[in-house]
C-alpha cells in the first residue's frame, strides 16, 4: 500500500513538472479539470449519467491541447470538446450495456440502466451531436472538403454501429465499443487531412 502511494505521488509530481512547461492558460485549465478527475470515479453511485461525466473528464485534453498550441480558448475548441464528450457518452453507454445486469445487482447506476430498451434512439442523438460538433469545429477553423469527406466515413461507421448493436449481447456490446478505435482513427485522419 505504501509503495502504491509513493508511486502515485511520483506520478503526480511528474505530471506537475511537465505541466509547468506549458503556458499559463493550459496550466490553469489543467487545475480546473481536477474536480472532474476527482469526482468521476464516484459518479456511478450518485447519478444515472456517469458516462456523461466520463465524457467531460476524458476529453478535457481537447481544451488542454488547444490552449497549449494557441494560448486561448476559441469556440472551435469548445464545440470540438462537446463533440468528443458526446462520442464518449455514446460508446461508453454501449460498453455499460455489457455490465447492466451486474450493475443492477450491486446497485450502481449507468446510462445503460437509465435508458434501458430506449438506448438506441439516444445513441443516435449522442453520435449525431458528436459528428455535428466535430464538423462545426472544422468549419470554424476553415478545414477543407477532405475533412468533411473523411468525417462522413466516421459518421457512417458510428451510425452503422448504433443501428446494429445488440444491447442485450455483452459480447456484441464489447465488440462495438472496441470498433470505436476505427471511429477515432477516421476522425484523426479527417483532422490531419483537412
Amino acid at each position: 500500500m505504501a509503495c502504491a502511494g509513493l508511486f502515485l505521488a511520483l506520478l503526480l509530481a511528474t505530471g506537475l513538472v511537465l505541466l509547468t512547461a506549458f503556458n499559463q492558460m493550459t496550466f490553469l485549465l489543467a487545475l480546473v479539470a481536477m474536480p472532474l478527475v476527482i469526482i468521476y470515479p464516484f459518479m456511478k453511485r450518485f447519478t444515472w449519467w456517469p458516462q456523461a461525466f466520463l465524457g467531460l473528464t476524458f476529453n478535457w485534453g481537447v481544451l488542454l491541447g488547444w490552449t497549449a498550441l494557441r494560448g486561448d480558448i476559441q469556440p472551435a475548441a469548445l464545440v470540438l470538446y462537446g463533440g468528443a464528450a458526446l462520442w464518449t457518452l455514446g460508446y461508453d453507454t454501449v460498453y455499460a450495456h455489457q455490465d447492466k445486469r451486474d450493475d443492477a445487482l450491486i446497485g450502481i447506476k449507468s446510462t445503460a440502466l437509465r435508458l434501458g430498451a430506449g438506448t438506441r434512439p439516444w445513441l443516435f442523438v449522442f453520435h449525431g451531436g458528436s459528428v455535428t460538433g466535430v464538423a462545426l469545429a472544422g468549419w470554424l477553423v476553415g478545414l477543407g472538403m477532405i475533412f468533411y469527406a473523411v468525417l462522413a466515413l466516421a459518421a457512417i461507421h458510428l451510425f452503422w454501429q448504433t443501428a446494429r448493436v445488440d444491447m442485450d449481447d455483452p459480447q456484441d456490446c464489447l465488440a462495438t465499443f472496441k470498433s470505436n478505435l476505427w471511429t477515432g482513427l477516421m476522425v484523426l485522419a479527417a483532422l490531419l487531412l483537412g
